[in-house]
Formats: structure tokens, sequence, C-alpha cells
């Protein structure tokens, strides 16, 4: 039998003022948490939740006996203060939440429509338009990775992103590749890109992992149960939460192991990879146990099947609403970077959410 542990930060507060010792940063961000959940399993079931007021913490995670040093572990991982992302020129910061800004240069992307196919002048500009708006970064992909999709061949997915990679790189703007192919990689950092989001997490090409080691840029982790063509025909978890917890962290390992440190991995739990409606809602209601990775979160949940599926089959165009509410619950549960379609929408709310913030942080 097999037995691990696991730490949910909750019980969320506005500020730290008047709670010594009650309450603890998140991740050195914006967010300050007053209980923690503490989960143990054995082989894969939760046996022993409980929910524990920060000031009881240490003498709980003492009882945890052969566990003990495993919990100790993922707090210090919690409450570390995740460093800034090296992009270029551009320095991203991690001390709040961010918008990384979807610029998809596919024919079918499902959000829309492949407008932006075959034109770097008019993607370059799509892009300085995101960032004019508050974006921190810009996601560029040339490969739909949409549930049924196929495969692009590797020179047609180089041919769709470096010309306009190469011109938002003069430009000055902070750029992540979102590829699962190694020689889509190289080109895409020869062309100025700084950090690989890879939807396979190095999983679907060898020489991924290689890579972003020999080229020591950030790369993003994100879980995924199948294939684009394979992964929504009836995926299956016994405990959604914990089974993605322990593959990213099995990711995370591997990753280590081939010469990428901890400090440039970011995780992202894969909304919608592979995950039902419930699964779905089970990973957002949990997100803050993902911190206990000791890595940055992405959240990429924009415009995706389950705000339709939750808003009357809405239309991918008529998912705005549901699309800001997603990012909000990322923010306050201390996401770092919200991977979105509409970037000045996602901006406003976020400096809404941050002028809430920094009014619960002045001093009175």
């Amino acid at each position: 039998m097999t037995a691990g542990v696991y730490l949910r930060p909750t019980g969320f507060v506005d500020a730290p003022f008047g709670h010594d010792g009650q309450v603890l940063r998140l991740a050195g961000g914006l967010c300050w948490f007053s209980q923690i959940e503490i989960i143990v399993a054995e082989d894969g079931r939760r046996t022993r939740p409980s929910l524990v007021p920060i000031e009881r913490l240490d003498g709980a995670l003492a009882a945890l006996g052969p566990l003990e040093n495993a919990g100790r572990t993922i707090l210090a991982r919690l409450t570390a203060p995740r460093g800034p992302l090296a992009l270029g020129a551009r320095t991203v910061r991690l001390d709040q939440p961010q918008a990384m800004a979807i610029l998809n240069l596919t024919p079918d992307s499902f959000s829309d429509g492949g407008r932006l196919d075959g034109d770097p002048a008019a993607a370059v500009d799509a892009g300085m338009r995101l960032l004019e708006a508050g974006a921190a970064l810009l996601d560029v992909g040339g490969e739909s990775t949409r549930p049924g999709a196929k495969p692009v061949w590797e020179g047609d997915e180089i041919g769709r992103v470096v010309p306009t990679i190469e011109r938002l790189a003069r430009a000055g703007a902070a750029l992540s590749i979102d590829t699962r192919k190694a020689a889509v990689m190289e080109a895409a950092l020869d062309a100025g890109a700084g950090l690989v989001n890879d939807v396979s997490a190095l999983l679907w090409d060898d020489r991924a992992a290689g890579v972003v080691a020999a080229r020591a840029c950030p790369v993003v982790l994100v879980h995924h149960q199948g294939t684009p063509g394979t992964m929504q025909k009836e995926p299956r978890y016994a405990d959604v939460l914990l089974e993605v917890y322990d593959w990213l962290e099995s990711r995370i390992a591997a990753a280590e192991a081939v010469g990428i440190p901890r400090s440039r991995i970011l995780v992202d739990p894969g909304i919608g990879f592979g995950k039902t409606l419930r699964h779905n809602l089970a990973l957002l209601n949990g997100l803050s146990l993902f911190h206990g990775l000791g890595c940055p979160l992405v959240l990429g949940a924009s415009r995706k099947r389950f705000i339709g599926a939750l808003s009357n089959e809405a239309s991918v165009e008529q998912r705005l609403g549901g699309s800001v509410a997603v990012a909000l619950l990322g923010a306050a549960q201390g996401v770092q970077l919200l991977r979105v379609h509409d970037a000045v929408e996602t901006v406003q709310a976020l400096r809404v959410w941050r002028g809430l913030r920094d009014e619960a942080l002045s001093p009175v």
C-alpha cells in the first residue's frame, strides 16, 4: 500500500493584517489563506481529509508520522515566491495574475476560425493590440489541439508561426510557442520565443525535453489524458484532482532528470484535455492544491466546451462571461498565468481584482 499527502490552501482572506500566525501567503502572490485541507491518500483513495487552521498546522503535520517530511516540503512550496520569467528583453512578474493571450495561426482554430492563418502582418497587428491591452505575453500556436484535431506536419507548423514570432520579437514582445514538436520549438526559440507551452508535457516528441533543457528556457507542462483525437472519448479518473496532481509531479520529476530545473517549470492542469464536465469543475474548485508542486500555475479554460455546457450550450463566441468568471476564480486561487482568448476583457477584470487587493492591503 502506498500513501501520500496533499495540502490544499483554503480559507482565503483579503489581507494578513491583524492575523499574525493565522494566515500564510500563497506562492509570494496577492492571496493569503487561513486554513489548509490536509488530504492523506492510500493507493489513490482519500482516507483522512482534515481542515486545519494555520495556527494548528505544525501539530497537524507532526501527527502525519512518516508523511510529515513530505507535508513540510509541500508547505514550503506553497509559500515560496515564484520567480519572474525572463523572456527575451521582457520580464514577466509572477507575483500577481497575468494574462497570457492566445494568438492562433491555424486554419482550424475552434475559437477564431483561422482568421489569421497565412497572414503574418495581420497576426502581428493582432498580437500588438493584445499587448497594448495589457497582456503580459503572447502564446503563439500553429497546430490546433482541440478535441478531434489531427496532427500537423512540423514544416507547416514552422511556416505558420516563425514569420509572426520574428516580427513580434523584433517589436519587443514576450512570446511563448504552443507546440508539441521539438523542431518547432527550436525554430520558434531561434525566432525569438522565450517559453515553450507543450500540451503533451514533453511526451509527444522524444527530442522535446532535450531541446528545452539545452535552451534553458521555461516550459509549461500540461496534463492530458489521451491525444487530441481521442482525449474526449470517455475519460476516466478515480479522483481527478489527486491523479492530475500526481501525474504532473511525475512529469516534473522526469523533466528534472534530463536537466530542466523546477525553477523553469510551469504546470497546467489541462482543463478540457481528457476531462468531462465534472472533472473540469473538480479541478477548478481545487486549483490551489497544485501550488504544492512548487511551480507557477497556468490556467487555460478560456471559451472551452464546459462553459457552453453550463450556459445552455452557448457557442464559442458566446462564452466570454464564463471565461472571465473562470479567470477570476483562478486569480482568487493564486494562478499566475491565465491563458485567454479575450485579453481586453480579462485584463480589465484582473485590474478590478487587483484594485480590490490593493485596497485591502492599504493601511487604514
